[in-house]
């Protein structure tokens, strides 16, 4: 059902029982899935495809360009995946070319009351931002990642999977997966456990992860030195795995 007031350009391609309430826009290039809802007043432009299941509340404004002084028209894109539930004021912004082109979020995220997700971010599966997060530009955010209300994350920083980020954390370096971070600037203080077990982790992907944890970031040893011996004592656990190769592809260094 599309309301007769909305204003939907001819290009803009609708799925299969598109919903889209009264006074929202569609522009020219956008693309909606399947049975996606688009409350009123809502705003989707620009290069953007959205995909099936998806729920785009009153007054989100979804596929603008860049809040980036060097963005000059580019064909740059977003691409939303399904069942993602993007509530009132969000702000989901195009990529730019200096960036890849792509702004790009997954299936299954939460974003609650005035997020803001900048130009060229990636953000996995399963993702809950609680109202008033921010991710600035080039922003990774890993699957089952929370971010708490008020958050903010520097641009170029990466969550990790798994990673409970507090209310009002200040973010500016990367925070590996599994953990929880607060503070501002925010460091890591611990492990999200309840998380983890919440997810089905087994006990024994658990203690291997501690472990891991307390190498790196109780031990006093250098990064390094710390990281190899993870490799070698639990290197074998396939979620200790992504533990080290995040923190090792880390440009901005880890937080801890």
């Amino acid at each position: 059902m599309v309301h007769p007031t909305a204003i939907i350009h001819p290009g803009a391609r609708l799925g299969e029982q598109v919903r889209i309430g009264p006074f929202a826009v569609i522009g020219e290039h956008v693309s909606l899935g399947d049975r996606t809802i688009v409350g009123p007043h809502a705003v989707i432009e620009g290069r953007t495809q959205i995909g099936c299941d998806n729920h785009i509340f009153q007054f989100a404004s979804v596929g603008a360009i860049p809040q980036d002084l060097k963005f000059r028209g580019e064909e740059t894109y977003l691409r939303i995946g399904d069942g993602n539930i993007i509530r009132e004021f969000v702000t989901i912004h195009l990529g730019t070319e200096s960036g890849g082109g792509y702004t790009l979020i997954g299936d299954g995220n939460l974003f609650m009351a005035y997020c803001h997700v900048a130009h060229d971010c990636q953000v996995g599966n399963r993702v809950i931002m609680a109202n008033g997060s921010t991710l600035a530009g080039h922003v990774e955010v890993q699957d089952h990642a929370i971010l708490g209300g008020l958050s903010a994350i520097h641009q170029f920083a990466r969550v990790g999977a798994h990673v409970m980020v507090s209310g009002g954390a200040m973010v500016n370096q990367d925070i590996p997966p599994y953990t929880i971070a607060q503070g501002d600037r925010a460091r890591t203080v611990g492990l999200n456990l309840v998380g983890l077990k919440r997810r089905g982790f087994t006990e024994e992907t658990i203690s291997a992860i501690k472990l891991a944890y307390r190498l790196v970031f109780r031990s006093g040893l250098r990064l390094e030195e710390a990281l190899a011996r993870v490799v070698t004592e639990v290197g074998e656990i396939p979620e200790v795995v992504s533990f080290v190769e995040f923190i090792r592809k880390s440009q901005r260094g880890i937080a801890r």
